[in-house]
């Protein structure tokens, strides 16, 4: 059943990008404090007006548990179809698609001590969701601790001005993992978000959002609380901090992070906060305690209610973000993000409720700037040859539209000075993890793939401002992971711009033999002078042609999401090219690509060690979601469709098997469904068997993959090419 609410509230998409932005930067604040108790950060900091990341020596943009459950978690509406009818199993079986054990997304701190490990561990073990996170199974100190209420800001973004719909939602998604007033204070911050996108005062919300809990629970007595200490103590937020510890703090509950506490430290930042962002994030950020997850749900409170322009109100809080946002999942290619895009992705689930189709910026374009103050991930380049020679800001822009009307939309400006022999002005966006995100760290683990192969087509609008003194050569480049993982610069196509001239930029990704892509970006050289371009969007598209294999270095190997026991950097035979190891019977999976390609043939070696079964597989999205080839000491080739709980046998047939042969697997994926593969023995006089399956056409795009389980397997370079 779709929402009776009629259309989307005027500005949804920028209100839903600043609540995304809004709970990042509360992220990224709080992230190096997390913890912290507030005589510890007074004394060690002061009162936490901004990031305090390089006061600590730690990195600004991180993964982290916050937003990755967050925006992951909301894929179980456009996986299980977009409906308010959608049920806490469906969410319950998109954590165990998108979830690499142990690697992503969750504090994985044992069953029993973090909630969410425990959640995990009973959806695995066969026990559906809300079963999975109930005070039943797992007690009530497990299931009331903080989890639910950090990863609930989606819900309420895809519902603007409808909190009903919001609560249910946001009450089946927390009964994953938690139970009691884990789930109150989740609803509760859902309907407070739902209602923020019309009007209202900090005081009507939380009035208003607390007929959507029961007055008897804690999370309503809290509310009531806290307001009435406010009306008490004046402006004082420290003395409130005395009352909320007293009554509620970390020593009367059980557990590593209950909810309780922190839930009153984000009513207490709201009312003392003067509806004022940064005085806000301040009080909610020194109170100490779970930092990043109090300040995020504030963060995004006033995001949406008091839109992007109020964010920056008194300090740049987006431009050192500049959008920029991990997501580790199973499904590698959606990791490196930014806040334009799953903003774009949220409301367009928020478009669909209601009955809408969404709005698709410049066709679709991965980077299309549409937001205020947008930079999607760009930064000018930090070298000798580029330093002070360029900045970035999102600017209004016209252009001649498709009737011939001029129209105002957002481009990303590039303004450059002093270009010349030796400076260069060069921006870039990732399109992988950057180097710092290769070594690790930062408490939470990185999987994820490159948004962008060799031998795709890469695309792109650009314009020179009219008042621009000189021609400007504009190429299209990339940063390529080249040997021990040093950065080298790949340029794709150059084209001068004279002042006004426009540009659109269609061209092939060189092959980067299987190198990563760290970046793309724009590079202006020549004797370009001083000047402005605006890049007015970019993208990329089709299938890649590209052979991956091992290189010198670690980017190679953290190109593939590891979801098995053991993705080894050596291999026992050559030309074996990657090692793949499952400890146990559950199938372990090395994962790459992106979920948008489609059309596509892989093609590879197969060198079963020990294994009780291996194969490769395509259209992968998710660990639970793909079409594979499988080979097992059965003598059975396989051609399966794995669906959530379901596995499918497309085909099948005997074939010749023994461990330590090679084996040529070929699989092929067409828009129509139609799967096709080819599995070629290791006696080349034994004919190859031939294996096809129609699969539903929504379902035929997705990554690749290699396969294990139950022992060890080599595989050869992995070969990707478009088919006609």
């Amino acid at each position: 059943m779709l929402s009776t609410l009629g259309k989307v509230p005027e500005g949804y998409d920028e209100r839903v990008y600043a609540g995304v932005l809004g709970k990042m930067i509360g992220v990224y604040m709080g992230r190096p404090i997390e913890g912290w108790s507030n005589e510890r950060i007074e004394r060690e900091i002061g009162e936490v007006w901004y990031y305090p990341n390089e006061q600590l020596g730690m990195p600004l943009i991180v993964a982290d548990d916050d937003l990755s459950g967050t925006f992951t978690f909301l894929r179980a509406l456009p996986d299980h179809g977009v409906s308010p009818d959608l049920t806490a199993e469906a969410i319950g079986k998109t954590w165990l698609n998108y979830l690499v054990e142990n690697r992503t997304v969750l504090w994985w701190g044992g069953v029993g001590v973090s909630t969410e490990h425990t959640a995990y561990y009973r959806l695995k073990s066969g026990v559906p969701a809300p079963l999975s996170g109930s005070m039943e199974r797992n007690g009530q100190v497990v299931a009331e601790q903080i989890g639910a209420q950090i990863f609930v800001d989606g819900w309420a973004m895809v519902c603007p001005n409808d909190p009903e719909t919001a609560v249910t939602l946001a009450g089946r998604a927390a009964s994953v993992s938690h139970d009691g007033e884990a789930i109150f204070a989740a609803q509760f911050i859902a309907a407070v978000e739902a209602m923020a996108f019309g009007e209202g005062t900090i005081a009507s919300l939380l009035t208003r959002g607390q007929t959507f809990i029961p007055p008897g629970s804690l999370i309503y007595q809290i509310v009531d609380d806290v307001t009435a200490w406010h009306s008490e103590d004046g402006r004082d937020w420290r003395l409130c901090l005395r009352r909320v510890t007293e009554k509620y703090g970390y020593e009367i509950y059980g557990g590593n992070c209950h909810v309780v506490p922190n839930f009153a430290l984000i009513i207490l930042a709201l009312l003392f906060g003067d509806n004022d962002f940064q005085k806000s994030q301040m009080i909610v950020n020194t109170c100490g305690w779970d930092t990043d997850c109090n300040a995020a749900n504030v963060g995004c409170i006033l995001g949406i209610k008091n839109g992007l322009a109020a964010i920056n109100a008194k300090v740049d809080f987006t431009t050192p973000v500049a959008d920029r946002l991990y997501l580790p999942t199973a499904d590698g290619g959606q990791c490196i993000t930014d806040a334009a895009q799953v903003a774009n992705d949220i409301a367009a689930i928020g478009y669909t409720l209601r009955g809408q189709k969404p709005d698709a910026p410049n066709g679709g374009a991965r980077f299309h700037f549409n937001f205020p103050g947008s930079l999607q991930g760009f930064q000018p380049e930090d070298s000798a040859a580029c330093r002070g020679v360029v900045s970035l800001t999102n600017a209004v822009v016209g252009r001649v539209g498709e009737t011939g009307e001029v129209v105002d939309e957002r481009a990303l400006a590039i303004a450059y000075k002093g270009v010349g022999r030796g400076r260069n002005a060069c921006v870039y966006s990732p399109t992988f993890m950057t180097p710092d995100a290769l070594k690790g760290g930062g408490g939470y683990g990185i999987e994820g793939s490159p948004t962008i192969y060799g031998g795709q087509i890469l695309r792109a609008r650009v314009v020179a401002h009219d008042d621009n003194a000189d021609f400007a050569p504009v190429t299209l480049v990339l940063h390529v992971y080249g040997d021990k993982d040093a950065l080298e610069t790949v340029r794709v196509a150059t084209h001068k711009l004279a002042p006004g001239d426009a540009h659109h930029f269609h061209a092939p990704v060189p092959d980067t033999e299987g190198k990563p892509i760290a970046a793309v970006g724009l590079e202006i050289g020549g004797d370009a002078g001083s000047g402005t371009v605006f890049l007015d969007w970019m993208n990329w598209d089709g299938a890649p042609t590209t052979t991956l294999t091992k290189k010198n270095g670690t980017a190679w190997r953290k190109a593939w999401v590891n979801a098995a026991s053991e993705w080894c950097k050596w291999v026992l035979w050559e030309p074996n090219q990657f090692t793949l190891v499952q400890n146990n019977a559950d199938t372990g999976f090395a994962l790459t690509g992106c979920r948008e390609w489609t059309q596509y043939q892989l093609e590879t070696t197969v060198y079963a060690h020990l294994v009780d079964r291996v194969g490769v597989l395509v259209c992968g999205r998710g660990l639970r979601r793909y079409v594979a080839v499988t080979l097992s000491p059965g003598g059975i080739a396989r051609l399966v469709e794995r669906y959530d709980d379901a596995e499918t046998v497309l085909a099948e047939a005997p074939i010749e098997w023994s461990l330590d042969l090679h084996y040529r697997v070929t699989l092929s994926t067409k828009r129509d469904g139609t799967i096709k593969a080819t599995v070629e023995p290791p006696d080349p006089s034994a004919d190859p068997v031939t294996l096809t399956g129609l699969i539903d056409t929504d379902r035929a795009f997705g990554g690749i993959g290699l396969l294990v389980a139950g022992g060890h397997a080599q595989f050869g370079a992995v070969s990707v090419s478009p088919i006609g």
